[in-house]
């Protein structure tokens, strides 16, 4: 079954890994930054090893986001964001091919232990399985 294994973030999370700590996202240093890449780097070994990983990716800061909507005539109306008040957008994602919704929640628990700076939000990691052959109505 394929699964996909999302963590979350908001962009005031994005500023303090860069060091622009602020009220509830404290600024990280780079031995920080260096845990948590270490932390994730581990996983994504483990799961290539196992032959679990099918694509995984960290995303850019929230604030390079683009909304694209169309007008009434079609044309597509770009808006930037989501902004630094928008609580919790997708910040990487692994789409994984595993045997057992345990086995995905057992790497969302080690995904979900990831070293942070203390005071740091914590986040949810989110599962979805993959619907490989949409919805039906039988």
């Amino acid at each position: 079954m394929k699964y996909l294994v999302m963590v979350q973030g908001s962009q005031v999370d994005y500023e303090a890994m860069v060091g622009r700590g602020s009220a509830g996202s404290p600024a990280w240093s780079k031995a920080d930054l260096k845990a948590m890449f270490d932390h994730m780097n581990a996983i994504n070994t483990e799961l290539n090893t196992r032959g679990e990983m099918l694509d995984g990716q960290g995303l850019a800061a929230p604030s390079t986001t683009r909304f694209v909507t169309v007008d009434g005539d079609g044309k597509p109306v770009v808006t930037d964001g989501p902004y630094a008040e928008t609580k919790e957008v997708l910040a990487g994602y692994w789409l994984l091919e595993c045997d057992s919704l345990d086995r995905v929640t057992e790497i969302a628990a080690q995904v979900a232990r990831c070293p942070a700076p203390a005071g740091s939000p914590e986040y949810a990691v989110v599962i979805r399985p993959v619907d490989e052959t949409g919805p039906t109505q039988d």
